[in-house]
């Protein structure tokens, strides 16, 4: 933060006329601006809202309620022997003006040799293309620990219940993502209902945050209950997940390892790779959030950007979780040309954001083929390592088959190796088909599940490494090149895709 507040004073020290905070937090935006105004002094703060006009300027309270184009022209023609940070509240509303606008650019002009200048402070906005180059623009991060915790100490100390040094660390750690208002909206339910906070809040802060997403057109919130036992096979990718998530613990982090990143996994319809995204959440006890690529791409030029910023911040207001991105290949593996280049750029924004981020979001992202994802994905980096899930081998096939029958039939035991030899070349999810199938066959009859009825079942599927045969076969020679890790450890033979 102390390097945003510096940027901020740099920016003001050197006459930058026009400054855009993009942030939803005005309370907040206005209390930073107000330490600004203190450290350079003799600035001083005043601010502008259409209902009320101008506040923080002697004799001048409430000129230019109602009327923005009068707001502007008195800092125009404000004396340069008072230096003022004026902050206009919703103005952003009214810069499709065209005589707003052009006096927005004639301040620019003009305000580079006075000591003025015009913060503007909203979420997200696309500017007008006259605009656009006209402001500076300033990304106000959420809170940091420091600000978390000094805000909950100072709220439970004016309670009289001040928090104990353990339980201030806990609560601080889990409001970690939210913004000020959020912290300040869940200590106001605990006092209202409890009178002090306490670790009971850790409840409140989780539910919080679920209603954050809630709000989001991008974003779901997913329950799941599925755990890694769920899942048949993928061994490898399971005793690399369990290295993976020893890494987000305090003493992984006193050891020198970063956070993970996040793990790609390519490979053909139902081989498991929703499925590993759900059983990663929940076995990692971490939220999980399923992003719609799709509904990134908004009409409107700058917009789809601006929708990028605001889920990755409230993916990250989630912290620690799961970010899963499924079928990424589709959202990003079209043609740049036919969008402008919208999908280019925003991919850029989530790319650059994987690489550097620093808070536990571990990103799933699922993809069945590879032709279409863009080279810069793949690279290394991007992700800590890149898993094909391929069809399972005779001894998956077998861990799969058993687990579906156990799921449905408790206790059922069957011989299944004439049907493990039969589902050559099937999915998982064609297994578990088969497994259903089989029962309707058995259930129709009103008797027990039988390996026949799994036989028969087997032999009325066509599985996709038949009807999709050659786009297997480029998957798996392009892993074949050292790019992707198998996620099964090899027990006897490969299945083949034909």
């Amino acid at each position: 933060m102390k390097s945003w507040e510096s940027h901020l004073d740099l920016l003001i020290l050197a006459r930058t006329p026009l400054i855009w905070i993009r942030s939803g937090e005005e309370e907040r935006v206005e209390v930073l601006l107000s330490q600004a105004a203190a450290r350079l002094s003799p600035r001083r703060l005043a601010s502008w809202d259409y209902i009320d006009g101008l506040r923080g300027v002697p004799n001048s309270e409430g000129l230019g309620a109602r009327q923005p184009m009068v707001i502007l022209q008195w800092l125009k023609e404000l004396d340069g022997k008072s230096p003022t940070i004026l902050l206009v509240k919703d103005f952003h509303r009214f810069c499709e003006d065209p005589g707003i606008a052009r006096m927005l650019r004639n301040l620019s002009g003009h305000l580079r040799s006075q000591p003025h200048t015009v913060v503007l402070s909203s979420g997200p906005w696309t500017p007008p293309g006259d605009l656009d180059d006209a402001f500076n623009i300033l990304d106000l991060p959420l809170p940091q620990q420091l600000e978390i915790r000094t805000l909950l100490n100072n709220i439970a100390e004016t309670s009289g219940s001040p928090l104990h040094s353990d339980v201030l660390e806990e609560l601080t750690h889990a409001c970690s993502g939210l913004t000020e208002s959020r912290v300040r909206q869940v200590a106001a339910r605990a006092l209202a209902q409890r009178g002090h906070l306490g670790m009971e809040d850790l409840v409140e802060v989780l539910e919080e945050k679920r209603q954050s997403v809630a709000r989001s057109e991008v974003l779901e919130y997913c329950e799941t209950k599925a755990t890694p036992a769920d899942i048949g096979g993928l061994d490898a990718l399971k005793s690399w997940l369990d290295q993976r998530h020893q890494a987000f613990s305090d003493e992984a982090q006193e050891f020198g390892l970063p956070l993970p990143r996040g793990v790609l996994l390519v490979g053909p319809q139902g081989t498991g790779k929703s499925l590993t995204a759900k059983a990663i959440a929940h076995s990692w006890s971490m939220p999980l959030l399923r992003l719609d690529v799709g509904r990134l791409f908004a009409g409107l030029v700058g917009a789809s950007e601006a929708r990028t910023r605001e889920t990755i911040q409230r993916a990250e207001a989630m912290a620690p979780c799961v970010l899963w991105i499924d079928e990424i290949d589709k959202g990003f593996g079209g043609d740049a040309r036919s969008d402008g280049g919208t999908s280019q750029r925003v991919l850029a924004n989530v790319l650059t954001w994987m690489a550097e981020k620093t808070s536990p979001v571990f990103v799933v992202a699922t993809a069945n083929g590879v032709e279409r994802l863009p080279g810069e994905l793949l690279r290394k980096g991007r992700f800590d390592e890149i898993f094909l899930l391929d069809l399972p081998t005779p001894h998956e096939r077998l861990s799969i088959l058993e687990l579906h029958i156990q799921q449905r039939r408790i206790d059922l035991k069957l011989p299944l190796d004439v049907v493990v030899d039969r589902t050559n070349g099937f999915s998982g999810a064609e297994l578990e088909q088969t497994v259903i199938e089989g029962m309707h066959l058995a259930f129709a009859e009103r008797r027990e599940l039988e390996e026949t009825d799994l036989i028969l079942a087997a032999s009325q599927l066509v599985p996709l490494s038949r009807t999709a045969k050659e786009q297997l076969i480029v998957l798996k020679e392009w892993a074949s090149t050292g790019r992707a890790r198998p996620a099964s450890f090899v027990f006897g033979e490969k299945a083949s895709p034909g």
